[in-house]
This record gives C-alpha cells, sequence and structure tokens, in this order.
C-alpha cells in the first residue's frame, strides 16, 4: 500500500478500486464523453454521490483509471528491459509482440482516449506529460543500453533522438491499428529487426 493511502479503510479502498475497474471497462466499452456520473456508479455498482467525494472530480478519476494502467505496463517492461543475460534484438522482438497485447488490453484507446481531453485541460495535460515522461524515461535507458551493446555512435545518433523516432513511430503504430489500418507495419518492423541483426553481428566481431 503506497503510504499516502495509509488510513484509509479497506471498505473505501475497495469502493474506489469498484470505481476504476468500472471507469477502465467504460472507457474500453464507449469512450470518456459518455460517462457521467451516474452510469459509472452504476457499472461499480456503488453510490453516485462517492464518485466526487472519494476522487474530487471525474477527471481525477479517468487519471486515476490510466496511470493504476500505466504502472502495470510500465512494470512489464521495466522488467523485460532489466535483463542483462537477454540480448536487445530478443527484447525488442518481445516489446513489438505486446503491440498486439497492448491493443487488446485496451490501454492504447484509453491513452489516446484521455490524450484528447488534455488538449484543451491545462491541470489534465500536466498529469498526462507525467506519464509520458515515465515511459520516456524507460524508453530513453533501453535504447541507450543497446546503442552502447551495439557499439553505435551515441554522439551521431543520440539515444534521446533514437528514443524520439521509436517512441513517435510506436505511437503511428498504435493509433492506426485502432481503427484496423495497419500497411507498411510489418516491413517497417522487418527492416528494424534486419538492422539490429546487423548491428548485433557487427558488435561480436
Amino acid at each position: 500500500m503506497n503510504r499516502e493511502r495509509a488510513g484509509i479503510s479497506p471498505s473505501r479502498q475497495q469502493t474506489e478500486q469498484a470505481f476504476l475497474d468500472a471507469a477502465e471497462r467504460l472507457l474500453l466499452r464507449e469512450g470518456y464523453a459518455t460517462i457521467t456520473t451516474r452510469k459509472l456508479a452504476t457499472e461499480a455498482h456503488a453510490n453516485h454521490g462517492l464518485v466526487h467525494y472519494y476522487f474530487g472530480s471525474m477527471e481525477e478519476l479517468l487519471l486515476r483509471v490510466l496511470e493504476r494502467f500505466t504502472d502495470r505496463i510500465l512494470t512489464r517492461q521495466r522488467a523485460m528491459y532489466a535483463d542483462p543475460a537477454v540480448p536487445f534484438i530478443e527484447k525488442w522482438r518481445k516489446a513489438m509482440d505486446y503491440i498486439d497485447a497492448d491493443l487488446a488490453s485496451g490501454y492504447p484507446k484509453i491513452w489516446y482516449e484521455l490524450m484528447a481531453m488534455a488538449w484543451n485541460n491545462p491541470d489534465f495535460r500536466e498529469r498526462l506529460m507525467r506519464v509520458h515522461e515515465q515511459w520516456d524515461a524507460v524508453l530513453t535507458d533501453a535504447v541507450t543500453i543497446a546503442m552502447r551493446e551495439y557499439g553505435v555512435d551515441r554522439k551521431r545518433f543520440p539515444p534521446e533522438a533514437v528514443a524520439v523516432l521509436v517512441r513517435t513511430f510506436n505511437e503511428g503504430m498504435l493509433m492506426e491499428r485502432l481503427i484496423g489500418y495497419d500497411r507498411g507495419h510489418r516491413a517497417l518492423l522487418k527492416m528494424i529487426d534486419d538492422l539490429l541483426r546487423r548491428w548485433q553481428k557487427e558488435s561480436k566481431r
């Protein structure tokens, strides 16, 4: 339990989790624009008055949904990249395999739904920036380790720049796949895999 949650009764924690679970289901099924306090309470089988009492606002509750979901995904990513016995190319392939798993889980849909909310809400945007920074830190660390492993010139190819390139093409693929479009995706991933295999081979000479 987080220290800031200490002192919260088990009953309240259970109800909060019910609201978060319900909001996650509604975001996946219908999108944020349709979610009302009463609809959320019905989905959670809880009193609608507790939404604002426990979370302060619907926006705060939705942010908590995203942050909770992100924690689960990032824990998985950190564990995958942290294994020193596994070559980076295998980690990369596993990360690309996770694209389908993440789409099936609904995480990208929730992320983009709430990102749209943040465009016109500075406070909301600030919280989403923190989530974005967590992803950026994990990816930049992984890219830095990979470039060191393959002996890539990090002055010519700064890890921060490479991480941005990877992050943006990954986000682009996710957005396209959400509407069922994947033309060129397989070719792009094969091209990158071929490059990594070449770097791996050269690094062993």
